[in-house]
């Protein structure tokens, strides 16, 4: 049987590098630009962490009601077009239509995206605003996933939540809607920002003990600096632990030394997850390379880039 050299040439999915017990994978997250400006820092950024941390896939960020689409497809286009590494395109159905949902996948498989991460959205206005469905839109996720799945071949990726998802704070629902995501099509998670690794592994064992098989890559922020901490908890729904605070802020006179602090905490945090068998690290990158990549070298320096299978793990 011939085989179509393009689909020869073709990288694996995510879900299939995923499924390699032999090394876990490491991917970054990026937003689109607002500016030229910005558009240059990201160009400059995707290529260096390029270079450098050997990514299995990058992703962009899909704004509120759409507002980045266009420049978050460009984003795409230009690590398609200029990198190896597989594409993932975020999309939230947020205050969006289903005609304008599938106008933006059409898109991305346009861009050659492969891969989309499904998830519902915050609503314009930020995360403690009420979510209301469009009228000409979806409920959640799931139905999301599903409209993906009936329309396009993407591999589909959906968010997960160590800590409880802020609105209501039920973990054992976090894992029955994790099941139902998986149940209708997706084939790989990436979790919310977090810093315990702890919850990360009692999340699995929750979504574990209902069926859901999906491999769960956790997402890891850097702290580089004491604005962002605030931030940060806004974002998660949960404050960050006091002791990752104390270091924090017993060098906080010291901007370097923040960021040189942030860096071990998170290379601490990114060793304990491969230790017990996390399958990937996703990284926030904020569009800046320096703290990726200083965690990513110090991960290796370890010999964590390759899978280590341990009990209760995701591998």
């Amino acid at each position: 049987m011939s085989v179509n050299p393009a689909e020869a040439e073709r990288p694996p999915a995510i879900a299939e590098l995923l499924a390699d017990t032999s090394r876990p994978t490491f991917s970054f997250e990026f937003f689109p630009p607002a500016d030229e400006a910005g558009t240059d820092v990201l160009a400059r950024t995707i290529l260096d962490l390029d270079a450098t941390g050997r990514p299995d896939w990058l992703s962009v960020t899909y704004g509120a009601s759409g507002a980045t689409r266009d420049r978050t497809i460009r984003a795409t286009r230009f690590i398609k077009t200029r990198t190896e590494a597989q594409t993932v395109g975020h999309l939230t159905c947020a205050s969006q239509s289903v005609d304008e949902l599938l106008a933006t996948l059409a898109g991305y498989a346009e861009a050659g995206v492969r891969h989309v991460l499904a998830i519902r959205g915050d609503m314009p206005g930020g995360p403690t605003v009420p979510w209301v469905r469009h009228p000409d839109g979806l409920a959640n996720a799931t139905e999301l996933v599903a409209l993906i799945a009936a329309n396009f071949d993407f591999g589909i990726g959906v968010a997960a939540f160590p800590d409880a998802h802020p609105e209501r704070r039920d973990p054992d629902l976090d894992a029955r809607l994790l099941l139902a995501k998986q149940q209708a099509g997706a084939s790989f998670a990436v979790t919310q920002l977090f810093f315990d690794a702890g919850a990360y592994f009692r999340m699995v064992e929750r979504a574990r003990a209902i069926g859901c098989t999906l491999p769960i890559v956790a997402g890891i922020q850097p702290v580089t600096n004491l604005a962002q901490i605030n931030r940060f908890a806004g974002l998660s729904g949960a404050e960050l632990p006091e002791r990752v605070t104390s270091r924090l802020h017993a060098v906080g006179d010291d901007p370097a030394a923040v960021r040189a602090v942030g860096v071990e905490i998170a290379t601490e945090l990114s060793a304990d997850l491969l230790r017990g068998g996390a399958p990937g690290l996703q990284f926030f990158t904020l569009n800046r390379s320096r703290a990726t990549a200083a965690i990513l070298a110090n991960l290796r320096r370890l010999g964590l880039d390759r899978r280590t299978p341990a009990a209760g793990s995701d591998g």
